[in-house]
């Protein structure tokens, strides 16, 4: 054959070998970006402004269950983990959503996060988004789900703590007519039940007293006080608990220091206190009351040589009817709701309070108060 044919005959055969191979990569191509199109992981327009707004925490989940969008509250509950969801149960739910395109919603307790021990309550909605994802919001309960806790706590400890008051006086009531004929019985038996009635008035006063103090807006009269003043008005109210302990009083420290606030709220609270330092003190000790003025803060100190509190308890010590030494409280009277009134006052008042103790060694309580600042009470002083 002419070799000049030849030539032109492997020319078309390459022209036509590469036309076809063009013509394949361009198919494949062309189905790549297809299937880049079916698989594409953006979600909606618009979505993802919708996450970022709202307060409950939300995650977007493509039909492999891949985690395409999250809030980060979301991150911050510890649901999702490596683009996935943390959880089994949300994961039932998702699929529950994907087999029956019905909506859920659930309440559940989940571990905060894949690898602590801390507990978070959430209420859950898991939906349908558009035809290929599902949308996953969480809103945290988790606080609501703590003051049923309490409130269920404190309904149990008042009921056990009026069961024994009453429960005394209704026996002692029994006893007396039996002694009808013995008065010495009968002023013993008087004189107990005298006891139990106090402690019964004491509880309730203190219950209604904590009540209020829960309750919003205790201090829309907040006027401005002498630190002075209540140092000295709750030492008096403690002269007589003083003197039959026979325990001394040494009050000091920075004078003329001023704060807002409800006055006899702090002059509570501090006598609280005071009473809690005389009550656990030896006979012959002495308690002080120091008030110092720290960079715009007024601390208020009760320090006594008491019992002191083991170090297991320090935290447990403004708990509502927590007492460290049950036999004791119970034999002076304690109702184990003194500290939990002072704690509530103090922050009503924007303060905070502290402990430190060692047993044997004694207690220090400190209140902390913002101070009324110079311009403040300047501006007051012109109104009046």
């Amino acid at each position: 054959m002419d070799s000049g044919l030849l030539v032109l005959l492997s020319v078309a055969l390459g022209l036509a070998v590469g036309s076809g191979f063009v013509f394949v990569l361009f198919a494949a191509a062309r189905r790549g970006d297809h299937a880049a199109t079916i698989v594409d992981p953006s979600v909606p327009d618009g979505v993802d402004q919708v996450i970022d707004a709202i307060d409950s925490a939300g995650v977007v989940l493509d039909a492999s269950n891949n985690v395409v969008k999250v809030s980060p509250a979301a991150l911050a509950f510890g649901l999702v983990w490596n683009h996935g969801l943390v959880h089994p149960q949300l994961v039932a739910m998702v699929d529950s959503v994907r087999r029956t395109g019905e909506p859920v919603s659930r309440d559940l307790s989940l571990a905060r996060g894949p690898f602590g021990d801390a507990t978070i309550h959430l209420q859950v909605r898991v939906a349908r988004l558009g035809s290929r994802y599902l949308l996953l919001l969480a809103d945290d309960r988790t606080e609501a789900h703590r003051l049923e806790e309490v409130r269920r706590d404190f309904i149990a400890n008042i009921s056990h703590e009026l069961k024994t008051p009453i429960g005394a006086i209704s026996l002692l009531a029994e006893a007396l007519e039996p002694a009808a004929d013995d008065p010495d019985q009968v002023r013993r038996f008087a004189r107990r039940m005298e006891t139990e009635a106090q402690r019964l008035g004491r509880i309730t006063r203190e219950i209604i007293e904590l009540s209020r103090l829960q309750a919003a807006d205790v201090l829309t009269g907040a006027e401005l006080l002498d630190v002075d003043s209540i140092v000295a008005s709750a030492i008096d109210q403690n002269h007589v608990q003083l003197d039959t302990h026979n325990v001394t009083i040494v009050s000091g420290g920075d004078a003329g220091t001023q704060v807002y606030g409800d006055e006899g709220l702090l002059v509570l609270a501090l006598h609280n206190l005071i009473a809690n330092a005389v009550q656990y003190s030896q006979q012959g000790t002495r308690v002080g009351v120091g008030v110092h003025l720290t960079e715009g803060v007024v601390e208020i100190a009760v320090t006594d040589q008491g019992i002191g509190i083991p170090e297991d308890d320090l935290g447990r010590v403004f708990e509502r009817f927590f007492r460290v030494d049950q036999a004791r409280s119970r034999n002076t009277g304690g109702t184990g709701l003194g500290l939990s009134i002072v704690k509530h006052v103090i922050e009503n008042h924007g303060g905070d309070i502290r402990v430190w103790s060692q047993p044997a060694l004694g207690s220090t309580f400190t209140i902390r108060l913002p101070a009324a600042s110079h311009a403040a009470v300047a501006s007051l002083g012109e109104q009046r």
